[in-house]
């Protein structure tokens, strides 16, 4: 079992880098057995891998900078202190369209990504639709 986090700063959750490329940071740091806080820093102009999750529910924290998160079919503006709830098999996708930074919190429970020991996310725990 990870060690327990008393307090961690919504600007850095802490963790380790679960994903990296030209369009985002992605820390994960996971708490307890089943609970994992998941931050984004989304480069301007750029879209996160569209994708859904069956059993899992997720809550989105909004924290800096402004763009459009899709849910299935629908697409709602989002904002530095926006709250979005996703629900179990949503199809989710968050575009930052400004010039600036995006950075965003997410919850979920992490029993369903399958965390080894250095909280990396192992295949075929989750599934994902990249959009074309």
């Amino acid at each position: 079992m990870p060690k327990a986090n008393i307090k961690v700063n919504i600007n850095d959750i802490g963790g380790s880098i679960a994903k990296q490329d030209e369009r985002y940071i992605v820390k994960d740091n996971q708490f307890g057995n089943k609970l994992v806080l998941s931050s984004t820093l989304l480069e301007p102009n750029m879209s996160t891998s569209g994708h859904f999750h069956n059993g899992q529910e997720e809550v989105y924290f909004f924290i800096e900078g402004k763009g459009q998160m899709q849910l299935d079919n629908e697409f709602v503006k989002v904002e530095a202190g926006d709250v979005v709830p996703i629900h179990d098999g949503v199809f989710h996708k968050v575009t930052n369209l400004q010039d600036e930074d995006m950075y965003f919190v997410c919850v979920l429970g992490g029993y369903l990504w399958g965390f080894s020991e250095g909280f990396g996310r192992t295949s075929g725990v989750f599934e994902e639709v990249f959009a074309v």
